[in-house]
């Protein structure tokens, strides 16, 4: 549409509401203030939908029966329903976008406005009906609140596409979180921001599927933003619809659809190291990374007003130059990623709505790693697959009744790799070395010069030496370092299987008007493990020295270190893959009561988890109840519905027009949990095996490493559990202003964690106390396992409740929010606590990755108990977050957008493992938790896109964005050991400032 048209309608618009207002015996009243500002999370994850009421003071107009029709581009076909006997009306399971909202009364007057449908939510939209005008099927436009937004008892955000395209963020589904009112900054690779609880117990949504990797619960951060429409994210207060037991926060995005008109997008962004400034750190290194991405799409209808479809195509690419190393020039680290979507959206019939979407994802990594003296052939990759399948479905069965359903996949295959692969070589026990060709058999360690210690054959050694080894520079010969190729292949493949569905029915009784939500959901989790060894995997050079636990009498030479599940037996057979599996099974039922001003929300959620290990089958004659059953699926552990009630009770008070106060209780019991494999009996087959050989490289012996085994569960644990109060109100200060603020507490509880069996018998007096007497009173958590070991093994520890685990969160916030005409503002400041002794987050001493939960370093031995100074500060306590975005449309066809953030350094201590005698300090504090804070940091990123009309169909777009403009290089992840030299330091800087600079092409 050209630009003078548009002028042309807003014209027309103008003149029939001034005209309108202006006529007595023909005034509307727009009461939609408080209708737009307040909105709830409507019942289906994947849409949203318009609710409000049609009233009148004039005699003889009738406020039932008038027609209310909503229609959009996004829509195939149009929702119409009629006012009920006191004019409200709800307009449920529509797919986010903009709507013409189309009020038709009995005397054939027809009202027109537009409102902005978002995920998750309800926009309100309510009118008053005065006389009909004399010409009753003249039009008249009414003018809406632009603001949509919660004004119940949840702490919800929803953001529109124009916020997600005018807001400066980045090309991956982790870059929204930057624009999250109230969420904290963080850069982050792998472990999700703190929202008022630990990262690992947020969720994220793609299309309603739940990206949080089984085991694990961080990210599974492939999906790109581009495709994005809409995003919604609750904090808090949650009611009893859509199967929220986030401990965390829980995000959820809508991606784009078709319309009835075709249009079409390239695009190619780029982030040349030429625009990143030079880094702080003390390498002075000059960033030397380039980022490119390329961006396609196309939509339109297959059948008009019926079948829309929407594909999409995404390659990002990496490139880095390798430093050469001491054996000379190593290849370039380079990432290519290859993602293609595609969507149906159809409409058989005014009642019923499907969409069905499959995304994929394939990247691969080369040059990931090479060591400083290792020879370039050992470098190592990564290869990552990615898809996600979606089926999801509304079906009005009448004005008041909505049925929908989900069903989706979400598999992750993922592979750490070395670039070079020895396919020929399968190892077995008993064979022998080739030692005319140890860099062919796998990664072979390069021995060193060791002349002073007698028991070692240097002479043995040198020809090694001479033969692997490198010459520098300087003309010297140099031991050490590797050849060969990269000793290990991990595989690790995850997917998640679900299906949900809800039934939503609207009532009258008495006074009283009820919206009731019944809702099932199953879902089931599984992780298929694979640790193989590249050929013989890792060799060495023992030279006749007597390797750890070796109990043999002939001199060891060599020796590998071999993954068992690469070793064949004499048939061939092998050890099969680790497969861990948990089940979910979730009812909800709710309850939202209207009487008066007030809105009462009575819920309550159900939830039913079954973890499933390998190794093991029931055995009732025996003890322990089992015996050992290779490769054996078995039920680990069952925590009922009766251990899982969570209920979700508020109430909200409208006591003017767009003005409420509301409070709010929430229990959430977190689903993710690492213990289908952690705790497994299938862990005891999964070993590193120790081979030895002698000087001529045969056969000697072998025997495995020290590892994990499987483990057993205390007796009757309580479910994790999360209990929230929220106390808040909104105030609409104009129909573009809304400021809302609460206050929030959270208190997470019974937390588990693998400790040894005997862990409350210690007797010891570190710098804390050791054991207090209450605890030691209790005694062993299982007073048999030593029988049970007898009879299928296992380890000494146990999964236990950890005694006295709490934490306590508090949190208060205010948020304002306005929406102009071609402007947008959000502002929040958050002040927070967050303090107890179960410290989830940091567990190792790099603990942004995948980390075990409920099977980690914590509670592992002395000094690293609860009661060893662990009651403190935690992880994720940032006292103070500002964040501010907003932008700006000009006149000359321009957004300039912002995203600004201040906040509070992270907390840390200093770990010593010298104070309770063991060398590794990992959390062994020798203070209290979170005595000290890191730097706060500030950052601001701008945007600008301008916009040039080629065509009436033709637009080229050139954007630039900015991210940290003032270069403020923030440490964080300060090093906590006091044994280093960079005790204090910190260990990483927020990312330099960076420009991308993009050019498109829409049609």
């Amino acid at each position: 549409m050209s630009k003078q048209h548009k002028n042309f309608l807003k014209q027309r618009l103008h003149k029939a509401v001034s005209k309108t207002l202006r006529t007595p015996a023909a005034s509307i009243s727009a009461v939609m203030l408080t209708g737009a500002l307040m909105s709830s999370p409507v019942m289906a994850q994947q849409v949203g939908s318009i609710k409000g009421k049609v009233t009148t003071e004039v005699a003889g107009i009738s406020v039932s029966g008038v027609t209310v029709t909503a229609s959009s581009n996004v829509m195939p076909k149009s929702r119409t329903v009629t006012t009920k006997a006191d004019g409200t009306y709800t307009l449920p399971a529509l797919l986010p976008g903009e709507y013409t909202l189309t009020f038709t009364s009995a005397d054939g007057t027809v009202r027109e406005t537009t409102v902005e449908v978002l995920l998750a939510q309800a926009s309100n939209i309510s009118i008053a009906l005065n006389k009909a005008p004399e010409e009753s099927t003249e039009v008249i436009y009414i003018t809406a609140s632009k603001i949509i937004r919660d004004g119940n008892a949840s702490l919800t955000n929803s953001l529109g596409k124009d916020v997600i395209a005018k807001v400066p963020t980045g090309q991956n589904y982790r870059d929204l979180l930057a624009i999250i009112p109230g969420v904290q900054y963080s850069e982050n690779s792998v472990l999700g921001p703190s929202a008022g609880g630990s990262g690992r117990d947020n969720t994220y949504g793609f299309d309603g599927v739940d990206l949080s990797l089984p085991m694990f619960g961080n990210l599974a951060s492939e999906p790109s933003t581009h495709d994005i429409g809409s995003v919604t994210i609750d904090r808090g207060g949650a009611k009893a619809i859509n199967f929220n037991r986030s401990g965390g926060l829980a995000i959820n995005t809508l991606s784009k659809s078709g319309t009835n008109e075709f249009h079409g997008n390239v695009k190619y962004q780029i982030q040349p190291k030429s625009l990143y400034a030079d880094k702080d750190d003390s390498t002075g290194i000059q960033y030397d990374t380039n980022k490119t991405w390329i961006t396609t799409s196309v939509s339109g209808p297959i059948i008009q007003d019926e079948l829309f479809f929407y594909a999409s195509y995404f390659r990002p690419e990496v490139d880095r130059p390798n430093i050469e190393n001491g054996r000379g020039p190593v290849k370039d680290y380079n990432s290519t990623r290859d993602e293609y979507y595609g969507k149906l959206t159809w409409a058989p019939t005014d009642e019923l709505l499907l969409n069905v979407s499959y995304r994929t994802s394939d990247r691969e990594d080369k040059g990931d790693s090479v060591g400083a003296y290792d020879a370039d052939s050992t470098s190592v990759g990564a290869i990552v697959g990615q898809d996600i399948f979606t089926l999801d479905g509304s079906y009005l069965i009448s004005d008041e009744t909505v049925l929908t359903f989900q069903y989706n996949t979400f598999e992750y295959e993922s592979a750490g790799s070395p670039d070079n692969l020895l396919p020929e070589i399968s190892p077995r026990i008993g064979d022998s070395l080739d030692l005319n060709n140890l860099d062919g058999l796998g990664l072979f360690n390069v021995p060193k010069f060791d002349s002073d210690n007698l028991a070692y054959d240097s002479a043995a050694a040198l020809p090694l030496i001479q033969q692997y080894g490198y010459i520098d520079a300087d003309g010297v010969l140099v031991a050490g370092g590797s050849v060969g190729v990269g000793s290990t292949i991990n595989n690790q493949d995850f997917s998640r299987t679900s299906f949900q569905v809800q039934l939503d029915h609207e009532m009258e009784l008495g006074n009283s008007s009820h919206k009731l939500h019944f809702g099932v959901q199953w879902k089931e989790n599984e992780e298929v493990l694979s640790r193989l060894s590249n050929g013989w995997g890792s060799i060495s050079f023992i030279g006749g020295e007597t390797p750890d636990d070796y109990e043999g009498t002939v001199p060891v030479y060599y020796q590998a270190t071999v993954q068992q599940m690469s070793l064949e037996s004499a048939s061939g057979d092998v050890v099969p893959a680790i497969t861990s599996s948990s089940e979910s099974l979730n009812i909800e039922i709710n309850d939202e009561i209207t009487h008066g001003d007030f809105t009462y929300n009575l819920g309550v959620m159900f939830s039913n988890d079954i973890l499933y290990g390998q190794g093991l089958k029931k055995n009732s004659s025996n003890l322990s109840g089992y015996e050992i059953a290779d490769g054996h699926k078995y039920k680990m552990y069952e925590l009922d519905f009766l251990d899982m009630i969570q209920p979700r009770l508020g109430i909200t008070w409208n006591y003017s027009e767009g003005n409420t106060v509301f409070a709010n209780f929430s229990s959430y019991n977190p689903e993710a949990t690492s213990l289908a494999r952690a705790a497994s009996w299938a862990r005891n087959s999964q070993q590193t095996m120790k081979v030895f050989f002698d000087e001529a490289g045969n056969y000697i012996s072998d025997q495995a490493a020290a590892g994990s085994s499987g483990k057993f569960f205390e007796d009757d644990l309580e479910a994790r559990r999360t209990d929230e109060i929220t106390i808040g109100l909104t105030k609409a200060l104009s129909n573009e202003l809304l400021l809302r603020t609460h206050v929030r507490q959270r208190k997470a509880f019974h937390a588990w964690e693998d400790t040894w069996n005997g862990s409350r018998t210690y007797d010891y007096d570190g710098p804390f106390g050791g054991v207090p007497e209450n605890i030691a009173a209790k005694g062993l958590y299982i007073e048999d396992l030593d029988l049970w070991r007898d009879e299928v093994g296992g380890s000494s520890y146990v999964i236990a409740e950890l005694d006295g685990s709490e934490n306590t969160y508090y949190e208060w916030s205010i948020e304002g929010e306005y929406v102009g005409d071609n402007s947008y503002l959000n502002v929040s400041y958050v002040w927070s606590h967050y303090y107890g002794n179960y410290d989830q987050d940091i567990t190792s001493g790099a603990s942004d990755g995948n980390l075990f939960i409920g099977s980690s370093n914590l509670a592992d031995g002395i000094g690293r108990q609860l009661w060893d100074g662990k009651y403190g500060t935690l992880n994720g306590d940032k006292p103070h977050v500002l964040k501010a975005l907003g932008y700006y449309t000009t006149d000359w066809d321009a957004d300039i957008g912002f995203n600004f953030v201040f906040q509070s350094g992270d907390v840390w201590e200093a770990w010593d493992g010298s104070l309770y005698g063991y060398s590794s300090s990992t959390i062994r504090y020798a203070e209290k938790a979170g005595s000290r804070r890191e730097a706060s940091h500030w950052q601001l990123d701008l945007s600008y896109a301008q916009r040039f009309q080629l065509t009436d169909e033709l637009v080229l777009n050139f954007n630039a964005d900015i991210y940290n403009i003032f270069d403020k290089q923030t440490g964080y992840n300060y090093d906590p050991y006091v044994s280093n030299t960079t005790f204090g330091e910190a260990r990483n800087l927020i990312n330099p400032r960076r420009v991308q600079l993009s050019v498109s092409l829409d049609f």
